[in-house]
């Protein structure tokens, strides 16, 4: 039955609180958001997670929100939550960033920060060892301070793609930096 509804007549259905018209909706857009979630995320399980959250909030602020257009609206709150996930993930790796620096200088002792030297070298090591891309990726993101759009523009990378060879990168230098650590 609720097969032939249109999107406005779900909209109002579900503004009534019935829970087969929410059903036909979910079943309408589900994959739709799923794509555009999984296009930016890359990953099946942060995409589920996201298209869930939007029909969540679809259900509980039914009653006082206004939809004039289904489709619009609930493709507009996808690329809300996307956009708040990235910016999210980002925050985290910066956090992250912050705390394997400050394991770094807890970790020497007074002497050892004069030898900052040998840190330094040690991570031109590393760098040699990262691909190019990842490389000259991180060198522009840690060294020159440009930002993560700035870089996509640069290279031609998706701001995504600058994402993962930053990651990449601080993987790699958090793992080589530990070995380098514990050999003092």
């Amino acid at each position: 039955m609720y097969k032939r509804f249109t999107d406005e007549q779900l909209v109002e259905s579900l503004r009534l609180g019935n829970e087969k018209a929410f059903e036909e909706i979910y079943q309408r857009y589900w994959y739709r958001l799923y794509t555009i979630a999984y296009q930016e995320t890359g990953t099946r399980e942060e995409a589920e997670e996201l298209v869930q959250d939007v029909f969540e909030n679809l259900w509980y602020k039914r009653e006082e929100s206004f939809i004039k257009c289904l489709k619009a609206y609930l493709i507009v709150s996808m690329k809300h939550r996307v956009t708040n996930y990235i910016k999210s993930a980002i925050t985290q790796r910066k956090y992250q960033e912050y705390l394997i620096l400050h394991e770094i200088r807890q970790s020497y002792g007074t002497e050892e920060i004069v030898n900052f030297s040998d840190l330094s070298q040690a991570v031109e090591e590393v760098m040699k060892k990262l691909p190019e891309k990842t490389c000259e990726v991180f060198r522009m993101s840690r060294f020159e301070n440009k930002s993560v759009k700035d870089i996509a523009e640069m290279l031609s990378l998706t701001e995504k793609g600058v994402e993962y060879h930053i990651t990449q990168s601080l993987k790699v230098l958090k793992d080589h930096l530990k070995y380098y650590n514990s050999d003092n």
